[in-house]
């Protein structure tokens, strides 16, 4: 899968600061609609709490996190099939012990 027609834009990590990850025009879209703040996206991205596969060359980077006074598992599905890999979508859920992997 090729970035071509997708429109993302850099999103800068470490001391370095160098562009490890693209956000995807629908992952900008739905951090806004679920109102999921860009620097806990980070925070997943830099410190996940587990990554599992996902489908094809992604991958799910998912931590538990408090957002508004209640505990989520906020998952990001990051395309490593390109370079830099591109954030593909963001979203939280309730069931936790649904989506967290067991070791």
């Amino acid at each position: 899968m090729t970035t071509g027609s997708r429109s993302a834009s850099p999103l800068s990590f470490g001391l370095a600061n160098r562009v490890r990850y693209r956000l995807s025009e629908h992952v900008r879209q739905e951090i806004e609609r679920r109102r999921i703040p860009l620097t806990l996206l980070e925070a997943v991205l830099e410190k996940p709490g587990q990554i599992v596969p996902s489908r094809g060359a992604a991958k799910a980077y998912q931590s538990k996190c408090e957002i508004g006074g209640k505990m989520f598992l906020l998952r990001v599905i990051v395309d490593h099939s390109v370079y830099p890999a591109v954030l593909v979508t963001a979203y939280r859920r309730t069931k936790i012990e649904k989506y967290w992997g067991k070791p």
